[in-house]
């Protein structure tokens, strides 16, 4: 189907070995230098190189070291490589409900050298910059010239690029040791000290221009500053109403349970499965709710009262109930928290309630299987419906102001106002304090929040091995806090007036915690 397009270039395709020809399969991960084109007239291409991880609710922040990530880079070109891709170069936030995985977190700091911000993410940016102007001192040898490698044993390796009419060469000493260091002698090219897992760029072969190592780059941490905005925020709220589902009443109906996706065409976060229970007796009924969810969050209502919540990727939500005499409403809200976006046949992943089953077991009594009941549906909530988010909403008479601000409760909206900071820095808010939820600025989707995930405190060190192979969890920071507290405010969102932070609360929070925040760099 690719080639009948007939568009003139080349088709490649990452990660697939098997790519058929005229397809140039290459490589995406954090290291690529053993990568092998299955055709050997296809060049050898590096489409994704991993400069670090994503991040997921509940996790630590994954770090992968300059001096790693050179590496990898040197040691690719090293090794023939004609083509470099950094992903990410450059963080960015997953706005809206863009945020996949599930689980993604709304930022995509990825510790890239640009971060969420813009900023540079020293010394990674600063080293990589070292690196590039190095590799390009020979980049006519390194397309046109004859190669040859020596090994030295031990790890280390000598590539050299040359000219055999010119003379002219250029060269890569490599040591991929995991502990040991090199001293390696070239003879009338000079002596080099080379440290374990690392690479020496030698321009003519006899000269270090750089290495992988030694970083000579400031480092620099990002510091959020407190806006002073004169007066503390004050807030108004509204209830998310839930009158209607907790009673039953949807959209649409049908009898089986409809994976999430599919009912709502990925509208909303929220679908609300529906459907009611006939007790005949004339006394109440103790009983156990058994729910199959393929994720990723359930909140769970019994005639109109909470029982319980649960989130994960595919789980069990098992609670006792208590039918009472005649009907009984059961209500589940089916949340997602980003949806698939990677792997094989992604698209398929069921997300909801999707077939179930979900279970009455009733005491004394067989289990009671309500997976082809009559449920009824409904798509998102009745905020969204009305659009609270938006400041210019025709349903600004819900909002309420109080003495005391309703904390700590679900279903919640919060509005507050505010001026723009002054100055060109970026802009944050820091959400501490609030559960799980939505937040909007001036009517725009800052993103999914959830600052009450918190990473565990295991695994976090003040220092980092750059040596040996990287994996996410090996260089990890933020043990025991939110692993996302502050949401990145662009100025392109901001009026030079008055601004509007609109919070959908799901779980329960206290916004009275929110403040507003500029982001700086500063040298360690």
């Amino acid at each position: 189907m690719a080639t009948s397009q007939n568009i003139g270039v080349p088709w490649i395709m990452c990660q697939q070995s098997d790519a058929p020809q005229p397809m140039i399969n290459t490589c995406n991960g954090f290291y690529c230098d053993e990568f092998v084109p299955n055709n050997p007239k296809s060049p050898k291409m590096w489409t994704e190189n991993w400069t670090g991880w994503f991040k997921k609710w509940g996790d630590k922040d994954p770090h992968w070291t300059a001096q790693d990530v050179s590496f990898a880079v040197a040691r690719f070109f090293q090794a023939g490589g004609v083509l470099q891709n950094y992903y990410m170069y450059h963080g960015g936030t997953n706005f809206g409900r863009d945020a996949g995985g599930p689980f993604i977190i709304t930022s995509y700091d990825y510790d890239a050298p640009l971060d969420e911000y813009g900023n540079l993410n020293q010394p990674k940016w600063g080293h990589l910059k070292q690196l590039h102007e190095a590799i390009k001192l020979g980049e006519k040898l390194l397309t046109s010239g004859n190669v040859t490698t020596k090994q030295f044993g031990n790890g280390v390796n000598l590539t050299t690029y040359s000219n055999t009419t010119s003379g002219e060469r250029f060269c890569f000493l490599s040591n991929a040791n995991t502990s040991q260091d090199a001293n390696v002698d070239l003879q009338q090219d000079g002596k080099y000290f080379v440290p374990a897992w690392s690479v020496s760029i030698l321009h003519g072969c006899n000269k270090e221009v750089y290495n992988t190592a030694k970083v000579n780059t400031e480092t620099t941490v990002m510091v959020k500053k407190p806006i002073e905005l004169g007066t503390k925020l004050s807030w108004m709220w509204a209830q998310e109403t839930i009158r209607d589902t907790l009673h039953g009443k949807g959209s649409f109906n049908a009898t089986k349970l409809i994976e999430q996706k599919e009912a709502t065409s990925d509208e909303s976060d929220y679908l609300w499965y529906m459907t009611s229970i006939e007790n005949m007796g004339t006394s109440s009924h103790n009983a156990t709710l058994y729910v199959k969810s393929s994720g990723q969050v359930l909140h769970a209502y019994v005639n109109s009262k909470h029982i319980g919540s649960q989130f994960g990727y595919d789980f069990e939500f098992k609670q006792p109930v208590i039918l009472r005499p005649g009907k009984n409403f059961l209500t589940l809200l089916s949340a997602t928290v980003g949806l698939q976006n990677y792997g094989e046949f992604f698209d398929l992943g069921p997300e909801g309630l999707a077939g179930g089953p979900v279970e009455l077991n009733v005491d004394g009594m067989a289990s009671l299987n309500l997976s082809s009941n009559i449920w009824n549906y409904k798509v998102g909530l009745n905020g969204e419906a009305k659009r609270l988010y938006d400041p210019n909403s025709p349903h600004a008479h819900i909002w309420k102001t109080s003495k005391k601000l309703p904390i700590g409760k679900p279903m919640k909206w919060y509005k507050t106002s505010f001026k723009i900071p002054p100055g060109t820095s970026p802009v944050v808010v820091d959400l501490q304090g609030m559960g799980k939820g939505h937040a909007w600025v001036n009517g725009i989707s800052l993103g999914r929040y959830w600052p009450s995930q918190i990473a565990d405190t295991n695994g976090c060190t003040d220092t980092c091995d750059y040596r040996g192979e990287y994996k996410p969890e090996k260089c990890v920071t933020n043990c025991g806090n939110p692993s996302q507290r502050w949401y990145h405010v662009p100025r392109s969102f901001l009026n030079d007036g008055t601004n509007t932070l609109i919070l959908f609360e799901e779980m329960g929070g206290n916004p009275s915690h929110v403040s507003f925040q500029t982001v700086v760099a500063a040298a360690v």
